[in-house]
């Protein structure tokens, strides 16, 4: 009997003693965060200035020489551990902390755009032919800003973090190659996420479980002689009709209409679900002796993308081609984003509480044309790839990436520095 009172009474203590630890870890949690809202207001200016030489001095893919050196010398001054053996000209900061703990990494991409589209900045690109039109020199910044945030809180750290400033991802070569290279075995990463910017409003992220974007093939089709011009049009014609799907009449193929309140990203409603896109003009050439036709293709549903050679086969075949015809494949197989669901639901809520309900957006659809190579390592890695918003419609500021005009509103360097900073101290307390 006095044992079990003894039990009680120590049960009691207990669970009067818990809502107070739970406050104290809420109000740690809380001054955390407010120090990450801090220390991101104190560097923002320095890291715009950043984002701009990177803008000024942008790289192809596989040239980023000046970029991993700027990158380089940034996280040693920091007094990270710095690799650049990953692959190529890539840069690994590692922020181990002062507790035992996960492995997470977060991952920039590097290299620019081979264009000369015009471009509004003051801060244009001194190099002929080359931009960053697609936003890494944003998502550099940001890294950086994680890295230095986190680095001020290594003695909170339970773990270490690794900060992967990847290559030729234009390419889609600088995640499949420092995947090959054995870096993501030899240190065990247990998590990984990446953001990239997006025409959405500045100040908002948005992000979906599973598939970010459609799935992406390049449709090849192989024949013994020449089409004339007028039946290659007519055939693609006849495959487009085939292959095409969206709901309603919608035109999913209106890349623009993906911020539209009522049919975009953010609506249920959305015009960018269950649909599947063949591209304007097919391309037909000679090659090797026999006659080649092809086209790009984007689907959203993993299932129906073995249909879709079949059915090509069929409808070459009952338009009359069938004894020209020698082959219809699928010669580019790109992976696409896939975020974990769990992974993904726990930022959600994490960001939701620290910011409030509704900060973190929902994606409805699934953006075409658009892939990114960080697939490849949520392949080998769970992870989330988020997006960022970049555009400020009252000032003129569209983050529409790889078209004419590409213009980020810097602002969102803040946002993303603050909320990936609480999001990975998160994750590795």
């Amino acid at each position: 009997m006095k044992k079990q009172i003894l039990f009680r009474l120590l049960l009691a203590l207990l669970l009067l003693g818990l809502p107070n630890s739970i406050c104290a870890q809420e109000s740690k949690s809380n001054t955390i965060n407010e120090s990450i809202r801090l220390e991101t207001d104190r560097i923002f200016d320095k890291l715009v200035q950043i984002r701009r030489n990177f803008h000024q001095n942008p790289e192809l893919a596989g040239k980023e020489i000046h970029t991993q050196q700027t990158i380089k010398k940034y996280l040693q001054d920091l007094g990270l551990q710095v690799e650049t053996d990953a692959y190529g000209y890539g840069v690994v900061g590692i922020l181990k902390g002062n507790q035992k703990g996960k492995n997470i990494a977060w991952r920039a991409d590097m290299d620019a755009l081979p264009n000369d589209f015009p471009d509004k900045a003051d801060f244009k690109s001194k190099v002929q032919g080359v931009q960053h039109g697609c936003g890494h020199d944003v998502h550099l910044a940001i890294a950086l800003g994680v890295a230095e945030v986190l680095s001020a809180h290594k003695n909170e750290l339970h773990g270490t973090a690794y900060f992967i400033f990847q290559p030729e991802e234009e390419t889609f070569a600088g995640a499949k190659n420092m995947i090959q290279k054995g870096w993501i075995d030899r240190y065990k990463i247990d998590e990984i996420y990446a953001l990239h910017v997006t025409a959405t409003p500045v100040g908002q992220i948005m992000v979906k479980s599973n598939e970010l974007f459609a799935y992406q093939k390049e449709l090849h089709m192989a024949f013994q002689t020449a089409l004339t011009e007028e039946e290659v049009q007519q055939l693609s014609a006849k495959i487009k009709q085939l292959l095409v799907r969206t709901s309603n009449g919608s035109k999913p193929w209106e890349i623009q209409s993906m911020v539209d309140p009522a049919i975009g990203l953010a609506s249920p409603n959305t015009i960018f679900a269950d649909y599947c896109i063949a591209e304007e003009h097919f391309r037909a050439y000679p090659k090797d002796g026999a006659f080649y036709i092809d086209a790009e293709v984007y689907e959203t549903d993993a299932a129906r993308l073995k249909e879709i050679i079949p059915a090509v086969k069929r409808l070459i075949q009952e338009q009359g081609y069938g004894s020209r015809l020698l082959s219809v494949s699928f010669i580019k197989q790109n992976p696409t984003v896939q975020n974990d669901p769990k992974l993904t639901q726990a930022a959600i809520d994490f960001l939701d509480r620290l910011y409030g309900k509704g900060f973190v957006v929902s994606s409805y659809g699934q953006v075409p044309y658009f892939n990114d190579d960080f697939a490849y390592f949520q392949q080998k890695i769970p992870g989330v790839y988020f997006f960022l918003g970049g555009s400020n419609f009252n000032q003129g500021i569209i983050a529409m990436n790889h078209a004419p005009n590409f213009e980020v509103d810097e602002s969102c360097i803040r946002t993303g520095v603050g909320a990936f900073s609480s999001l990975l101290f998160d994750r590795l307390k």
